[in-house]
């Protein structure tokens, strides 16, 4: 009961997050799981992996809901998209494959670094410049690899990287905001299929795996997750964003400094 609880607890939390200031479930997700199977005693050589893989699996429904949203608004580039899918592909199934390759204590520290990054940049607070260049083929298939394979390394749908480098190629920042969340479906989908895949033969996993995806965590933190993100997105116009950015940036901090030296 008391896993139940926190699974859906980690679906709230990564809901409201998400809701509130736009950032992806993953974050969260990844070392609350990582520290929910430890406690579990779960083999501690894929305890990492799973996390990762379940947290990409989580990103597969979400981002379908957030895209939805984004195109009734017009706001996805879907040429842009179509550009950037292939490497993006490519990547997050690569990505993952080298993930499931790693030990857990390494993904632990990367991930921990990953977070560092994350909280830097969201207290610097600022966007990235644009440049007057436009995306051609070779650009977007190199960005969609990099992109791809980052984000499964790391569990997310990929915003982080994503907004940035469209903004960077003269992309109004909601327009690549919305771009990046129609991205974070090929990242989530090809990421999750490398975890299956390079999961399906490993004998200790616990039962309700699928790879290396945790099913009870999956089922419950979608369905808070899917719940609570309306509900932040609704409180983001009534409270302070600024102080909430730092708050969150705070909490990143203090996670990826326990990933990354304990």
């Amino acid at each position: 009961m008391i896993e139940i609880l926190l699974y859906l607890a980690t679906g709230i939390f990564a809901g409201l997050a998400s809701g509130l200031l736009g950032v992806g479930g993953g974050l969260i997700i990844v070392p609350v799981l990582f520290f929910i199977f430890s406690a579990q005693n779960l083999p501690a050589e894929h305890i990492m992996h799973m996390a990762l893989a379940t947290s990409l699996a989580t990103i597969i429904v979400t981002s379908i809901s957030s895209t939805r949203a984004h195109h009734k608004k017009h706001a996805v580039l879907w040429p842009v998209f179509l550009l950037l899918a292939p490497g993006i592909c490519l990547g997050a199934w690569l990505g993952g494959i080298a993930a499931s390759a790693m030990p857990t204590n390494l993904l632990k520290p990367a991930f921990g670094i990953f977070e560092l990054f994350v909280a830097i940049h969201m207290l610097w607070n600022r966007q990235s410049r644009q440049h007057n260049t436009s995306i051609n083929k070779i650009k977007s298939a190199a960005g969609g690899f990099v992109i791809g394979a980052i984000s499964a390394l790391v569990g997310i749908g990929g915003g982080t990287l994503t907004v940035p480098f469209l903004h960077w190629h003269s992309i109004a920042i909601r327009n690549a905001i919305a771009t990046s969340a129609a991205c974070g479906l090929p990242i989530a989908i090809f990421g999750t299929a490398s975890y299956i895949y390079t999961g399906w033969s490993i004998d200790d996993l616990p039962q309700q795996t699928l790879g290396y995806v945790h099913l009870q965590a999956f089922a419950l933190i979608i369905a808070t997750s899917f719940i609570f993100a309306p509900v932040g997105a609704r409180l983001a116009h009534q409270l302070p964003e600024a102080a909430l950015k730092k708050g969150f940036a705070l909490f990143l901090i203090l996670i990826g400094l326990k990933l990354t030296v304990l």
